[in-house]
């Protein structure tokens, strides 16, 4: 069994092995014409089930004939230009020549003598972020898992920087579009159940400013403590982008805690046309950022960033087999002491090839890209009888509800669009999420993929509107 650890005796082995995984996973791109098979759980789940992992097969060639059956053949593929779901972005290759690197080195990003030079790409790539950010000379931050760490970290440090005496009197406070982890994390962190004030949005579902300030306001004179304000730019529904500056204005004024959740809207900070979209980000505390969003990495490559580096003491605990406390004053740099995690993954070298090959404005190029799609997808839906759009979109999401021209209760058009997003999941013609919006169902295009163009919007859009009209025929017979 030595035979399989990867060591100086078995190098051949591994590029055999590796080149072969990748010729299969290569021709599969190639030959991919659907982003999804359509397959089902329930005939998808024999396949696995089926597999004793106690009887191993002993042969690479069989392990990938294997795969292709219960895995590669049905998997969702983001890469094709009909994929329009979720906040999953294709990937660049100098990032997944990243992730082949450091899977092999499998460098482990807590302490300096188990990553060396990782830590130091990591603090690079950090005070790179930052900059753009613009959170100035003191900042830093470090890389996570994603967007729900990201935001839980923030949040544990803006609560340790309140100094309150009584959990239960501190206040977060985050907009009805906000990602579900503000209300996750203030749970985890022992708040109280009415932690997280939702504040209403506007028609552009921004964060309305007034209704902030009247919140603060309220909680001061009710004698508790304004811990936080989580500001959106992109929220995973919509992709609005609360108003930065005036919520920088408000958490000055109350003295509390700015976090900017830009899991999503990062990409912007690369943007060569669209960055002041972001305006008022680099007034901050905090920052998420979701490379493997906007940035066109593979998961997982996120991280969080202060404008305080002191603050991160709050996540600071030392092990004498670790990081025990003289390496602080000998100066060698542990990123344990800045993270969550312990074992962490070198993560953050599939943004450095990345840069380091294409650079920022690549990158940039890309996300702008698909902003200007989704302004072009926004036309053809305005101008559509057939639909109708929530909202002009701030980075590139559209969401949108089919509206039949002979049907009028809304329960109905309802089902005929949950139909609809279910029967083109079914054909693996296409791949579109859902959403509420006033407590109705709705559509959503996730544009994040460059070569998806106008004319695969409008095909969808006409996949959509034919299941949703053999929904509503067929409703129609049955009622007769």
């Amino acid at each position: 069994m030595r035979s399989h650890l990867l060591n100086d005796t078995t190098a051949e082995h591994y590029r055999r092995s590796v080149t072969e995984g990748v010729e299969r996973v290569a021709a599969k791109l190639a030959t991919t014409d659907r982003p999804f098979t359509g397959i089902t759980v329930d005939a998808l789940a024999p396949r696995i089930d089926g597999i004793d992992l106690d009887q191993p097969l002993h042969d690479t060639t069989a392990v990938l004939d294997e795969l292709e059956d219960v895995y590669l053949r049905d998997a969702v593929y983001f890469h094709h230009p009909r994929y329009l779901a979720h906040l999953n972005c294709p990937v660049v290759i100098p990032a997944v020549l990243g992730e082949a690197v450091l899977s092999a080195v499998n460098s482990s990003l807590d302490t300096w003598d188990q990553s060396a030079g990782g830590t130091l790409i990591e603090r690079k790539l950090i005070d790179w972020t930052a900059r753009r950010i613009g959170l100035g000379p003191a900042a830093d931050g470090v890389f996570t898992s994603g967007g729900t760490q990201s935001n839980l970290q923030a949040l544990l440090l803006a609560r340790e920087e309140a100094k309150a005496d009584d959990l239960a009197r501190l206040r977060v406070f985050a907009s009805e579009a906000s990602h579900f982890s503000v209300k996750k994390s203030a749970k985890l962190l022992g708040l109280g159940p009415d932690a997280v004030v939702v504040v209403p949005v506007d028609h552009e579902k921004r964060m309305r400013t007034v209704a902030l300030a009247h919140e603060l306001e309220r909680c001061a004179e009710g004698g508790l403590v304004p811990m936080a304000v989580v500001a959106t730019a992109g929220t995973t529904d919509f992709g609005s982008i609360d108003p930065l500056p005036e919520i920088a204005e408000l958490c000055a004024q109350y003295g509390t805690w700015m976090h900017v959740d830009a899991a999503y809207g990062c990409g912007l900070l690369a943007s060569l046309r669209h960055r002041d979209r972001i305006d008022g980000i680099e007034r901050a505390d905090s920052v998420t950022v979701d490379y493997h969003k906007s940035f066109f990495q593979p998961v997982s490559s996120s991280a969080v960033l202060v404008r305080d580096a002191a603050t991160l003491r709050h996540a600071t605990y030392h092990a004498e087999y670790l990081n025990p406390r003289r390496m602080v004053t000998e100066r060698i740099p542990n990123q344990v002491d800045k993270s969550l995690q312990t074992t962490r993954r070198f993560d953050a070298l599939k943004l450095w090839m990345t840069l380091r090959v294409m650079g920022a404005d690549g990158i940039g190029q890309l996300f702008d890209e698909v902003c200007d799609l989704a302004a072009e997808g926004w036309r053809l839906l305005a101008a559509d009888p057939r639909y109708d759009v929530v909202v002009a979109p701030s980075l590139s999401t559209l969401v949108f509800r089919y509206i039949p021209a002979a049907v009028t209760d809304p329960a109905e058009i309802d089902r005929a669009n949950l139909h609809a997003r279910k029967a083109l999941f079914a054909s693996g013609d296409a791949v579109v999420a859902g959403t509420k919006v006033g407590g109705r169902h709705y559509l959503k295009f996730t544009l994040l993929n460059p070569e998806t163009t106008a004319s695969d919007i409008a095909a969808v859009l006409d996949l959509i509107a034919g299941h949703a009209e053999q929904y509503l025929g067929e409703s129609l017979d049955r009622a007769c």
